[in-house]
């Protein structure tokens, strides 16, 4: 029997080769697998939630919180989203092989900039069978070679949809090692991998704040992360009321367990007698616990939790809300910028100046006016599907798709020129 490290080392070898034949397959090639999986999938939707219900029922045995539960979940519902997003990969533009600034030295050379895939993905995530299939296919569709190591308590929902997978990529002809995952529960698997320089050219973790804080601390190869989402909502003194109760009704409780829900509330206090007993009683319909400051249990009472300076900072993926009073919109950018995780944040006003004031000074992967912090996600932006969020600053920043997974190299073209 192999040893975990043995294994892996099979795993990362056999990603480096078929990460060679997909840096040269063509837009088509690379189409009619993503084409064949769909109908692969589609077939196998029974049996994929078969193994679903499988994990879930382990899952509840062993009392996984409700937001692990939610991202765990298939339903025909979210299963046919996973298959729109697919068909939506298939049509977006391959940006392979893209040649950009072009343009003559005085040499007579030209010089330009290719698009390339970046190689070998190495993919950890919690929960979400669904990332499965959009880690797998916008990595193919990227010219990438992916290894995906999902959670143990979602296996079998994991395995079902790789076993499509593989059937897809080998009716295409493409190698069944583009996409590998892996088959073992073992946490050192995650330590060989994050440590496989050779074989593995970027991590990308998906899940709870402890493991990405893992990943970036032991990982030797380059992470794409964001470690938590805490979002805020600023409803300015300026704002629509009609809009800015629906968004911030929709972006705490649309979905509690996510990274784009919104944690934080902060309302200008010009507007504060009349939006907030207004926006709590939706929220006491949706059974949502409120915590506030000083201003805000002023206006709403003792069903208001005291809010604590650690609230400031916390992602609750519940049905729990941070509110705070400020005095404008130098002081809730002031706040989000101290407390927030660079995630996401909006502003609900209509005054044209201070949203521009809001989009330049808040430091935030994605930062919307007047629509709700849940757009922040690859679907929604058109990527097709994201392989995840990042809220570094270097190489891709917010969510992740086909760009995100390729790099540029210079090329170089001539004519028989020499230097003098």
């Amino acid at each position: 029997m192999q040893s975990i490290e043995q294994y892996m080392q099979t795993v990362g070898n056999q990603a480096r080769q078929a990460s060679s034949v997909l840096a040269g397959t063509p837009t088509l090639v690379k189409n009619n697998a993503l084409s064949a999986i769909y109908t692969a999938l589609e077939n196998s939707t029974a049996q994929i939630l078969a193994a679903n219900q499988q994990d879930m029922a382990k899952a509840h045995e062993n009392n996984l919180d409700s937001a692990l539960l939610d991202r765990l979940e298939l339903n025909p519902t979210r299963i046919k989203a996973m298959l729109h997003g697919l068909k939506d990969v298939i049509a977006l533009t391959d940006p392979i092989g893209e040649i950009t600034d072009l343009a003559y030295r005085p040499t007579g050379i030209q010089i330009g900039k290719m698009r390339v895939p970046l190689g070998v993905v190495g993919m950890i995530y919690e929960s979400r069978p669904n990332v499965t299939l959009e880690a797998a296919s916008l990595a193919l569709k990227s010219g990438n070679a992916i290894i995906l190591r999902g959670g143990s308590e979602a296996i079998n929902s994991n395995q079902a949809i790789a076993e499509a997978i593989q059937h897809g990529l080998k009716a295409s002809g493409l190698p069944e090692t583009c996409v590998q995952v892996i088959n073992t529960t073992d946490r050192a698997a995650v330590g060989q991998l994050i440590t496989m320089t050779e074989y593995v050219d970027v991590i990308v973790p998906r899940g709870g704040k402890s493991l990405i804080e893992r990943i970036s601390n032991e990982a030797k190869i380059p992470v794409i992360k964001h470690l938590d989402g805490n979002c805020h909502i600023f409803v300015e003194a300026q704002a629509d009321l009609h809009k800015a109760l629906p968004i911030a009704l929709n972006a705490k409780t649309h979905r509690y367990g996510v990274c784009n829900a919104m944690e934080t509330l902060l309302v200008d206090e010009k507007v504060a007698e009349e939006f907030l007993p207004r926006i709590a009683e939706l929220y006491a319909e949706k059974q949502v616990e409120l915590r506030g400051d000083a201003a805000v249990k002023r206006i709403l009472g003792s069903s208001v939790v005291d809010v604590t300076e650690e609230d400031w900072y916390t992602e609750y993926l519940g049905p729990i809300l941070a509110i705070k009073v400020v005095t404008g919109i130098d002081e809730a950018i002031s706040h989000i910028n101290k407390y927030g995780s660079h995630h996401t944040d909006a502003i609900i006003t209509e005054n044209y100046t201070l949203a521009r004031k809001f989009l330049t000074q808040v430091d935030s992967s994605s930062v919307v006016v007047n629509a709700s912090t849940r757009f922040a996600d690859g679907f929604e932006y058109g990527l097709g599907a994201e392989i995840g969020i990042s809220t570094d600053k270097i190489h891709a920043r917010g969510p992740v798709g086909l760009e995100g997974l390729t790099s540029q190299k210079w090329i170089v073209l001539g004519d028989g020129q020499i230097r003098q």
